[in-house]
């Protein structure tokens, strides 16, 4: 296994991985900045391949680094191994893990994805926060779901810090970008109910049914569901709030909509 030495922040490759921070550059080259431990392995433990790793191991948290570098070598990486000052320059994070993978996006569609006969999904409409989004992938990943459909999107799915707030479940749950017409008719086609959550619902989330095939359709806390989702929606539910404020962070509530579906779904087996 060998790597490449950089050690002077003037080095052209990583000048490349710096221009990666602006998303027309990672656009235009079709790729994504993994940065930490966790979120490396997961993109290796579900079959993406990374074109390039730098790595520094005055950064490493523990002892099983040197086995993720072997890993990324033997799926095709290209390897750099980065001194202290050089790895810091690539870095996003403010405590690096000296770990940063090059990849390529990841784009599903509609027509491709392959559900079960009572899916369970979540709608994200509009999320304008990269830690938001990911905050979202990672209860989606943890409840199960079967795709994400990220509606009239606000921000980059292939934004870095989308990766660390997901802590990688980007690559093991399928995200699809579409507008909220393709969205809704890709649902009505298929016969999937769609429940919006919304503060000015009457019937809390707890009473509808959520063993059946549905889509959770979620929004921004600042302005809640477009028109067109309240209108189209089967049902609408809502989180009772018995403080002063009228509604919780996206994820926050995201993530008690999605285990309410779990735990109606394991009793009902």
């Amino acid at each position: 296994m060998c790597a490449t030495p950089i050690t002077s922040l003037q080095n052209p490759r990583l000048k490349d991985v710096v221009r990666l921070q602006k998303r027309p550059y990672r656009d235009e080259r079709g790729v994504i900045v993994v940065e930490g431990y966790r979120e490396v392995k997961r993109m290796l433990d579900n079959d993406r391949k990374p074109s390039a790793l730098f790595f520094a191991p005055s950064f490493y948290q523990g002892e099983n680094e040197p086995e993720l570098v072997r890993r990324c070598a033997e799926a095709g990486a290209e390897l750099f191994e980065c001194s202290a000052e050089a790895f810091q320059k690539i870095a996003y994070r403010d405590r690096p893990e000296g770990l940063i993978a090059i990849t390529q996006q990841i784009h599903h569609t509609l027509a491709e994805l392959d559900v079960p006969e009572r899916p369970l999904l979540l709608v994200a409409e509009a999320i304008e926060k990269p830690g938001n989004l990911g905050s979202l992938l990672r209860s989606a990943d943890a409840a199960g779901v079967n795709a994400v459909i990220v509606c009239d999107k606000c921000t980059d799915v292939h934004n870095p810090n989308v990766v660390r707030s997901s802590i990688g479940t980007l690559f093991s749950v399928p995200v699809v970008e579409a507008t909220s017409e393709e969205a809704l008719a890709w649902l009505r086609e298929r016969n999937i109910n769609v429940l919006a959550a919304t503060p000015h619902a009457e019937k809390e989330y707890t009473e509808c049914d959520m063993t059946q095939g549905i889509a959770l359709v979620v929004g921004t806390e600042k302005f809640g569901l477009s028109s067109k989702w309240m209108s189209e929606a089967n049902e609408r539910v809502r989180i009772p709030m018995l403080g002063q404020i009228d509604s919780l962070n996206v994820a926050a509530a995201t993530t008690l909509l999605l285990y309410e579906a779990v735990r109606q779904r394991r009793l009902n087996k």
